[in-house]
Formats: structure tokens, sequence, C-alpha cells
């Protein structure tokens, strides 16, 4: 693995260096996984940690489904696009991660400041926009969270949305966005690091 590229801006971030590289730096989208299975436990000690990602008005649209048993993973597996199908085969642990379109009902309760948040998404079109919106934050969370137990995310959206919905979110209020293999990095699991912009490429002043 090549050395990552170093901005010489260390000093000025307080996370401490070898949890940058973890998460950051060293970190690598996983094509190949060990055997090591991954518990219950892990993945829900991962979202414990990453709830508490900020998100719009505090929604929480985020739906996890943990595919486990073999006949599930089979039929998310045929849904899958080209090498995404072996990748998801032969991962520890996949999980499909979706938005929940209706995440306003639980509003009461997560903004309880606020007299009828509901009221803010009546609008079916742009609830929908926020909640993808919002659960595509939440996904970053959650994969900087695998990092963060040791393991590795391998995410992919090179799959049949509509049938990988219907099959896994089969009450008609959530949409599949993300399907993430989970695990610990088997041999040649990385690619080498792919170049990024630069700051001046990126930020500009106003």
């Amino acid at each position: 693995m090549s050395a990552p590229e170093n901005s010489g801006t260390d000093e000025l971030i307080t996370l401490p260096a070898q949890a940058q590289d973890q998460l950051f730096r060293e970190a690598r989208t996983a094509n190949t996984f060990t055997d090591e299975p991954v518990t219950d436990e892990q993945v829900r000690a991962i979202y414990e940690l990453v709830k508490f990602g900020p998100t719009s008005l505090n929604q929480q649209p985020l739906r996890v489904v943990l595919v486990r048993s073999a006949g599930a993973r089979e039929r998310l597996v045929s849904m899958m696009t080209g090498r995404n199908q072996e990748k998801t085969a032969k991962a520890p642990l996949v999980a499909v991660l979706g938005a929940d379109l209706d995440f306003h009902e639980e509003l009461p309760k997560l903004v309880p400041f606020m007299e009828n948040p509901q009221a803010l998404f009546e609008d079916p079109a742009a609830r929908a926009e926020s909640a993808k919106f919002n659960t595509a934050i939440q996904i970053g969370y959650f994969i900087m969270g695998v990092r963060a137990a040791g393991l590795a995310a391998g995410p992919m959206i090179g799959f049949d949305r509509e049938a990988v919905t219907k099959e896994f979110f089969p009450d008609g209020r959530h949409a599949a966005l993300c399907v993430v293999n989970i695990g610990r990095p088997g041999p040649d699991a990385w690619m080498g690091r792919l170049p990024r912009l630069a700051y001046d490429e990126v930020v500009s002043t106003v």
C-alpha cells in the first residue's frame, strides 16, 4: 500500500494521527474480506456511535437491514450488478441501507421542543427528498463507524434499486439507497489510493 498523501496540517487536527489514518488516510473500500464473522454486538456498537451524527432537524431516516440468512443473501446477490455479485456473496456481513420516506412520523419524539414538526413535511415529494438526503449523510456516518470499529466497509450502489427495495423493505415506505459489505479486510482487499482534488480546487472564499 502506498503512503497516503499528507498535507502537512496534521497538527491542526485534534484527533490522534492513528485515528486519522484509520478513519481517512489509510482506509479504503474493501473488495475482499476474511471469514471472520461480524456480530450483532459489533453492529450495535457502530450504530450507538454514529447515531449522534448531525442531520437536518434531527431527522433519523436511516434504516438498516442485516442480510444474514443464506436465502436472503442469495436473493440480494442476484440483484447486484457485475463484480458486486461476487463481493456481496463472499462478505461476512451485508447490510442494506435505506431511507424511511415517512420519517416525519418520528419527529415529535426527536424534536420535542417543536409543536407538530411533522407538518413541515406534509408534501410527499419534499419529504422523500429530505429523507434521501439525510439518509445519505447517515450512510457516510455508518461507513466511518464501521472503520472506527476496526472493520472495513465496501459500499455499493450498483444494484437493482427497485428490486432490493421491494425485497428488503416491502412495506412501501422505504427506499433502498446503498448496500454495504462489512468485515475484516482479506488478501488484496485494496485498490491503490486514487487521486483527490486539492484544497484550492474545492474551496473558495467570497
